[in-house]
C-alpha cells in the first residue's frame, strides 16, 4: 500500500475513522445536537478529502476497488444527501422518539450506511460489490425499524429484511457462477472473457442472477413489492435515505458493472434490461395513479424513474454514462425536496403520508407548499427544472442509440406521470387544513435547520434545471475517466 493508495482510499478512510469517533462519542456522552453535529461534521470531513484523492485519480487500489473521478463525483452526490437527511433526521427525532437515550445511534447507522455507498461507487470486484451492498443493507434493517414502538417500521423492516435478504442469496449465487466460468472476482477478469466473444451459459446465468439481486435493491420491475409498504412504513428520513442514497449506489455501482463486463455485447441479456425497464416505468406509473399515500405514491414513482435510467443506461457508450450521471444526481435533488416537505410536515404522532395532511397546505404554509409543488413539477420533468433536464438527458441517449420503443414508452409515461403529480399539487390549493404541528417559523433550532437544507436543495433544484451546463462540465469530466479505466461498450437495442 503506498501513499499514493491511501491518498486515493482518504474519503473511505476519514469516513469509517470518523464514524468510531461518532461511535466513542456516543458511548462518553450521550447528547442528540452533539451527535448529530458530529454526523454532519463527519460528512463535511470526509467531502473535503474528495479533491485530495482527485489528485492521484484513476487510481485501482488492490483489485477491489477504482478510485477515479467517476467514484469520487458519486461520493460527493451520496455525503451531500446524507448531510441533507441528518439535518431533517434531527428535528425528526426529538419530536418523534421521547426517550432521549435512543437517538443518537440514529446517526451512526447513517454514516455506516454512507460508507457502504462510498463503497459501492468504487467497487471492481465482486467482493467490494457485495461487501458495500449489505453494509448498507445491515444499516437500513435498523434505520427502518428505528422507532420500534410503533407497528408499521417494524412491519416495514421485517419485509425489507427478508426481501433484503433474498436478493443477496441471488447476489451470492450469480458471483459463485461467474467466479466458476471465469477464475476470477475482478471486474476486469470477468469482461476478459465478453459476451461477443461467446460467453458460456453459466456467465449468462450468473449476470441474470445479479441483475435480478440489483432489480431488488433498486425496485425494478417485477421485483418491487417491497418499495411501497417499506417507504409508507419506514421513517420520512429513513425513506428520504432509502430512495437517494441507497438505490443511487446500488444504480452507480450497476453501470460500471454492465460497462466493464460487456453485458450488452449479449443480446439477450440486452432484452431483459430493455424490459426491466419498460416494465419499470409502465408498472410505476399505471400504479402510482391509484394511489392517495404520498409516500407510496413517491415509491410507484420511484420505480418508474429508475426505469427512465434504465433506458439511458441502455444506450451504453459515454452519452450513456453522462446521462445516467445526471438523471440520478436530478433525481436525488427532487426526491430529497419532497421527503423533506413530508418531514417537516410531519408532527409527534405519525408522519404525514396522506393526501389529506396537504390538503390547503400553501394556505397555512405557503413556503412549504411552494418547495413541495417544485418537487413535484421536477418529478413530473415540467421545463425549468433539473428533472426535465434529466429526462431530457434520458430521451437524447436513447434516440442516440435507436432505441425507439424504450423513448416512445418513456415519453408517454413521463406524460402520465404528469397527472398524478398534477393531482397532488392542486389538493396543495384547496380549502384550508388545520396546520398540523408546530409552525416552522419558530425559533426552533431544529426546525431552522431543516427549513435551510430543504432551501438550499430546492434552489439546486432550480439552479440545475435553469442553468446546468457547468454541472454538466463536470459530469463529462468524470465520465471520461469511466470510459478510459472501463471499457464502455455500446448495449445492444431491445428487439
Amino acid at each position: 500500500m503506498t501513499s499514493a493508495d491511501l491518498i486515493a482510499l482518504s474519503p473511505l478512510i476519514a469516513l469509517a475513522g470518523l464514524s468510531i469517533v461518532t461511535m466513542l462519542g456516543i458511548a462518553v456522552h450521550r447528547g442528540h445536537a452533539v451527535t448529530a453535529g458530529l454526523s454532519v461534521l463527519a460528512c463535511v470531513l470526509t467531502f473535503a478529502t474528495l479533491p485530495w484523492a482527485a489528485g492521484v485519480a484513476p487510481r485501482a487500489v488492490t483489485t477491489l476497488l477504482i478510485i477515479d473521478r467517476y467514484a469520487l463525483l458519486y461520493m460527493g452526490l451520496f455525503l451531500a444527501a446524507t448531510i441533507a437527511v441528518i439535518a431533517w433526521s434531527y428535528g425528526y427525532l426529538a419530536v418523534h422518539v421521547e426517550d432521549l437515550e435512543e437517538r443518537e445511534e440514529f446517526y451512526l447507522l447513517l454514516l455506516l450506511g454512507t460508507l457502504g455507498a462510498l463503497v459501492l461507487s468504487a467497487s471492481a470486484h465482486l467482493v467490494s460489490f457485495f461487501l458495500g451492498i449489505e453494509l448498507i443493507g445491515v444499516s437500513l434493517y435498523s434505520l427502518i425499524g428505528y422507532l420500534r414502538a410503533r407497528r408499521a417500521p417494524l412491519e416495514a423492516a421485517m419485509k425489507y429484511l427478508l426481501l433484503s435478504g433474498s436478493a443477496s442469496a441471488f447476489l451470492l449465487f450469480g458471483m459463485a457462477l461467474l467466479y466458476f466460468d471465469a477464475g476470477g472476482m475482478s471486474f476486469r477478469d470477468l469482461g476478459a472473457g465478453s459476451f461477443g466473444r461467446g460467453a458460456g451459459p453459466l456467465r449468462t446465468a450468473g449476470v441474470v442472477l445479479i441483475l435480478v439481486g440489483v432489480g431488488f435493491k433498486i425496485g425494478l420491475v417485477p421485483f418491487h413489492l417491497w418499495m411501497p409498504d417499506v417507504y409508507q412504513g419506514a421513517p420520512a428520513p429513513v425513506t428520504a435515505y432509502v430512495a437517494t442514497v441507497s438505490k443511487g449506489a446500488v444504480f452507480a455501482l450497476l453501470l460500471r458493472f454492465v460497462t466493464d463486463l460487456q453485458v450488452g455485447q449479449s443480446a439477450a441479456l440486452g432484452h431483459l434490461l430493455a424490459l426491466l425497464a419498460a416494465g419499470s416505468m409502465i408498472a410505476g406509473n399505471l400504479l402510482a395513479l391509484l394511489q392517495t399515500n404520498v409516500k407510496r405514491l413517491l415509491a410507484y414513482s420511484s420505480i418508474a424513474h429508475f426505469g427512465y435510467a434504465l433506458v439511458a443506461l441502455l444506450a451504453g457508450g459515454p452519452v450513456a454514462a453522462e446521462a445516467v450521471t445526471f438523471y440520478l444526481t436530478a433525481y436525488f435533488v427532487m426526491t430529497l425536496a419532497a421527503f423533506g416537505v413530508v418531514t417537516l410536515q410531519s408532527d409527534g404522532q405519525r408522519d404525514a403520508d396522506e393526501f389529506e395532511d396537504y390538503r390547503g397546505l400553501f394556505w397555512s404554509r405557503p413556503w412549504l407548499a411552494a418547495a413541495f409543488m417544485l418537487a413535484l413539477l421536477s418529478l413530473a420533468g415540467i421545463p425549468v427544472t433539473v428533472g426535465f433536464v434529466g429526462k431530457f438527458y434520458a430521451i437524447a441517449a436513447g434516440v442516440d442509440a435507436g432505441l425507439w420503443l424504450l423513448v416512445f414508452l418513456l415519453v408517454a409515461n413521463s406524460a402520465v406521470g404528469v397527472y398524478y403529480y398534477l393531482r397532488l399539487i392542486v389538493i396543495l390549493f384547496e380549502q384550508p387544513a388545520p396546520v398540523r404541528g408546530p409552525l416552522l417559523v419558530t425559533v426552533n433550532p431544529a426546525a431552522w435547520t431543516a427549513a435551510l437544507s430543504l432551501g438550499l436543495v430546492v434552489s439546486l433544484l432550480l439552479w440545475l434545471g435553469g442553468y446546468p451546463q457547468p454541472f454538466i462540465e463536470v459530469i463529462r469530466d468524470a465520465v471520461t475517466g469511466v470510459g478510459t479505466m472501463v471499457g464502455v461498450s455500446r448495449l445492444a437495442p431491445p428487439p
